[in-house]
C-alpha cells in the first residue's frame, strides 16, 4: 500500500496575461521544490471578469492561497480578493513606469478586499509568502506543527 505524501495546501497562480509568463516561472521554481498542489491560470480581470468570476467560484473549495500577477493598473488581485475570503498576494509587473503604476494598485486597495503585496516582479517571493501562510494552518496554539 503506498501512502500519499501530504501536502501543505493548495495555490492557484493567475496571471492577467500570457506576457507575465517570466513572473509565473519564477512563482513555479520556488513552488516545484514543496508539497504544494498548484495550477496556473492567464485570465485578465479587464477582458475576462466573467471567466475569472467563475474560476474563482468554481476554485475557492480547493484553492488555499491565491497568487496575482499583473501589471499596469493590476486590478487582478482586488478583483480576486472580493471575490474570495482567502489569501491573494499580488505581484505587480513591470510593464511601464517601472512597475510602479502595478504596484500602487496593488497596495491600495479598498478596506475590507485585503491584498499581500510583494515587490515588483518578485514573483520568487509571493511563493515563499504563499508558503508560509500555508505552514501556519500546520502550527498548533503551542507553536508545534499540528499532529506532533
Amino acid at each position: 500500500m503506498r501512502i500519499k505524501p501530504k501536502f501543505l495546501g493548495f495555490i492557484s497562480i493567475i496571471a492577467g496575461s500570457r506576457s507575465d509568463e517570466r513572473v509565473v516561472k519564477d512563482v513555479l521554481s520556488v513552488l516545484k521544490k514543496e508539497k504544494v498542489k498548484k495550477e496556473v491560470r492567464y485570465i485578465s480581470a479587464h477582458r475576462q471578469l466573467k471567466e475569472l468570476e467563475k474560476y474563482i467560484r468554481e476554485a475557492n473549495s480547493r484553492v488555499d492561497v491565491y497568487i496575482c500577477i499583473a501589471g499596469l493598473s493590476a486590478a487582478l488581485p482586488g478583483i480576486v480578493a472580493s471575490l474570495t475570503d482567502k489569501p491573494v498576494i499580488a505581484v505587480p509587473v513591470n510593464v511601464k513606469l517601472e512597475g510602479l503604476d502595478a504596484l500602487l494598485s496593488s497596495l491600495e486597495t479598498p478596506s475590507g478586499v485585503p491584498v499581500a503585496t510583494v515587490g515588483v516582479d518578485n514573483g520568487k517571493n509571493a511563493a515563499y509568502l504563499a508558503l508560509r501562510i500555508l505552514r501556519l494552518r500546520r502550527i498548533n496554539s503551542n507553536g508545534k506543527e499540528n499532529g506532533k
